[in-house]
């Protein structure tokens, strides 16, 4: 080499350019950083799994809670509307003068019937409602599972292109990648 602008290259000087250019060296750089981040994003697509599985659970199992208050009030309203029927049949069979004690204990146990209705509505749709999220929380689970999972095949995916020393694995490796990205921003907006 020389100053003044003016470059000569000699053997050497060739092969080290070459090799910077080719150098599997190069690739293995690349490839560990490309590892570490999938493996970054990696973990953290599992951990918002996780989460979102036990966030079902939880949900499914307050939805059930729900569901076994509501089957309560039911039988309580049931119990109720045989309390009332018996009571209307009495009046019924009953003399004159006693009806009115009768007619009383229906009145009073329609009003109940209807308030334990309401109650017991009110709990089935909020069972509901607690299965619904439930249902919206393993969904959006299955959505990271699947990213971190396209995060894994392409980690390992980089291991075989280091291995083979082949860089369209590479490009598949960041294909793969940008793939379980793109879910786990799904799974983010509960797509």
């Amino acid at each position: 080499m020389s100053g003044h602008g003016f470059h000569v290259h000699g053997p050497h000087d060739h092969e080290l350019e070459h090799a910077a250019q080719h150098n599997p060296e190069g690739m293995a750089g690349q490839l560990a950083v490309i590892t570490a981040i999938l493996a970054t994003v990696g973990a953290l697509f599992s951990y918002e799994g996780g989460a979102t599985q036990a966030q079902a659970g939880l949900l499914k199992n307050e939805a059930a809670i729900k569901k076994t208050e509501a089957a309560n009030q039911w039988s309580y309203f049931q119990s109720k509307s045989t309390k009332q029927s018996l009571a209307e049949f009495a009046r019924d069979l009953a003399p004159e003068d006693k009806r009115a004690a009768y007619q009383a204990k229906i009145d009073r146990y329609e009003t109940e019937k209807n308030e334990i209705k309401q109650k017991a509505e009110a709990l089935d749709a909020e069972s509901h409602e607690k299965d619904q999220a439930s249902e919206a929380q393993m969904h959006q689970h299955h959505r990271w599972a699947q990213a971190t999972t396209a995060l894994q095949i392409s980690i390992a995916m980089a291991a075989i292109a280091l291995l083979t020393k082949r860089r369209w694995l590479e490009w598949a490796t960041l294909g793969l990648g940008g793939l379980g990205v793109a879910i786990g921003i799904a799974a983010w907006f509960h797509l």
